[in-house]
């Protein structure tokens, strides 16, 4: 599902919104949410699931074309954890 395919399934269901407004819902909440998750907050969803940021620690790496050692940094990434809910109904 792409972001377009989202702002139209808001747009069904609330048949007087305008396409930019719509649009402008949408781009709000990501932004929220993205915001949130770079100052280090925890979004929890409820049915849905929870995103947290994550500390990956620096290790040793090897190049796969190369077969030689390289140090690949320390970084930050997010987790996605599903809720039970969503589980269950993707799993049936």
């Amino acid at each position: 599902m792409k972001r377009s395919d989202v702002v139209r399934s808001v747009r069904v269901r609330f048949k007087r919104m305008r396409m930019t407004d719509a649009r402008l819902m949408f781009d709000t909440v990501t932004e929220a949410m993205v915001d949130a998750i770079s100052n280090g907050d925890r979004i929890e969803i409820r049915g849905f699931g929870t995103f947290q940021p994550r500390l990956r620690a620096s290790k040793m790496g090897y190049n796969p074309s190369t077969g030689r050692p390289q140090s690949i940094p320390a970084n930050t990434t997010v987790l996605f954890k599903p809720s039970r809910e969503l589980t269950k109904k993707m799993n049936g």
